[in-house]
């Protein structure tokens, strides 16, 4: 293979995760920007997201020790860094050349998890090819054509990806009035799309995956399981009922998240939901979550309420759109260092501890 292309990259001053989107909407294109940064409908989950971590108060120990916190940990047999994932996004070279090459670099030298979505810019096995030898988790929309389906797993399995992550919650796409606005759509910009011959030749996002997206069911996850032989991650979980249904029926993670605010608006943030879910979970299967992570002090949060694995978005986008992967690695190395403050000022020596460490909060836990 020909020496990837990141483009160019440069460290990015980081004052904090929320300065980023401004910096960013003036290098991006004005439709790339509207996509990345919308919501659906009046965007309040979106809001929502961000804003209930306000509700949630930490009780910091003292007299612990603690000289210097360890945020390392486990997930899936892979050692991190920090408990952090680039939470699967469509199209990276919206921010950035190089996509999700970009941002398998920058995670890979940030010490982090990677998850790559199916309506990728790059291809899986390009970003394979940067991703060699670091964690990587493939995220599957379930395509209509199984044998398309079965190229994507094949390639996935083939990159090395320590599980599939299905998103569940995309049965259709929210509505969002700025891509309206804006006349923008991603058609056209999916590489995975034209790694295999689907049969409709010049067919966007849509035709492929609309039907059976709409279709999903809890028995796609063993069929997935048994050709895939991977662990199988149900993304776009948001109550306890449908958590412990996605167990049952095999599923070997449950992915917390509402889609960044983009598709049910009105539905409540994604750490509001997360206590519940994790008490039924009961430790059987690990817990990833994302929704407006903007802070170290949102990540331990997340981490006592019962995540394991704590998903960013959209500001390592605009880390990748403002300095390549060196970028995705400044917001990365950023957020590791609040967390690393956090930890100390918690008394909190491991990740182990931060799980253990109480909260206050009016959700149910």
């Amino acid at each position: 293979m020909t020496e990837p292309d990141f483009g160019n990259v440069q460290p990015v001053d980081v004052l904090n995760l929320k300065s980023l989107e401004k910096r960013a909407e003036a290098v991006i294109g004005r439709g790339e920007f509207g996509y990345i940064v919308e919501a659906a409908d009046d965007g309040y989950t979106k809001w929502r997201n961000m804003n209930a971590f306000k509700d949630v108060h930490m009780l910091p120990r003292v007299l612990q020790n603690v000289e210097n916190p360890d945020q390392s940990t486990t997930f899936l047999g892979e050692k991190l860094s920090s408990p952090l994932l680039t939470a699967p996004i469509a199209g990276n070279s919206l921010a950035h050349p190089s996509g999700e090459l970009g941002l398998a670099k920058g995670a890979k030298e940030a010490g982090i998890m990677m998850a790559q979505s199916t309506f990728a810019s790059k291809t899986i096995a390009e970003t394979a090819q940067v991703s060699a030898g670091a964690p990587y988790m493939f995220q599957l929309y379930m395509p209509k054509d199984w044998g398309y389906c079965q190229y994507l797993l094949d390639e996935a399995r083939q990159a090395n990806a320590r599980a599939i992550i299905l998103t569940a919650d995309s049965t259709l796409g929210g509505y969002r009035e700025m891509d309206i606005m804006n006349h923008y759509h991603l058609k056209g910009k999916i590489a995975n799309l034209a790694g295999y011959n689907t049969g409709e030749s010049g067919a966007g996002a849509g035709s492929l995956f609309k039907e059976s997206m709409q279709k999903l069911n809890l028995g796609l996850i063993e069929k997935l399981a048994n050709y895939a032989q991977l662990p199988i991650i149900i993304k776009g979980i948001q109550t306890p009922e449908d958590a412990d249904a996605a167990i049952k029926a095999g599923a070997a993670g449950i992915y917390v998240s509402n889609h960044g605010g983009r598709q049910l608006d009105g539905a409540p943030g994604s750490i509001e939901c997360l206590p519940a879910i994790a008490k039924v979970v009961d430790h059987r299967v690990p817990v990833i979550f994302d929704g407006g992570v903007q802070r170290g002090t949102h990540v331990l949060k997340a981490l006592a309420l019962g995540a394991d694995l704590v998903g960013v978005g959209r500001p390592f986008s605009y880390g990748l759109a403002l300095g390549g992967w060196q970028g995705v690695k400044s917001v990365a190395d950023h957020l590791k260092m609040e967390i690393y403050i956090a930890m100390q000022l918690t008394g909190c020596q491991t990740i182990e501890d931060v799980k253990k460490m109480q909260c206050t909060t009016s959700f149910e836990i």
